[in-house]
């Protein structure tokens, strides 16, 4: 699962529903952040499709880009 930089959203928000969404802990969670930031995209997690379907769905709830790729 991918996340993707958006500039209109806060960097807290981000690291806060990565938390609470994907259950990582803080620094993953600013690493994560950082790294769809500086490069565009950044790897959340890798997981099969069902959960990872569902972490999409509540990141894009809560406003963030995210997708699935195959691994």
């Amino acid at each position: 699962m991918l996340l993707h930089n958006d500039d209109a959203v806060e960097m807290e928000h981000v690291v806060r529903t990565l938390i609470t969404v994907v259950s990582l802990r803080f620094e993953p969670a600013v690493n994560v952040m950082l790294e769809a930031h500086r490069k565009g995209v950044a790897l959340v997690a890798t997981t099969h499709r069902e959960l990872a379907e569902l972490y999409v769905e509540r990141l894009k709830s809560a406003g963030l880009t995210a997708t699935i790729e195959p691994a």
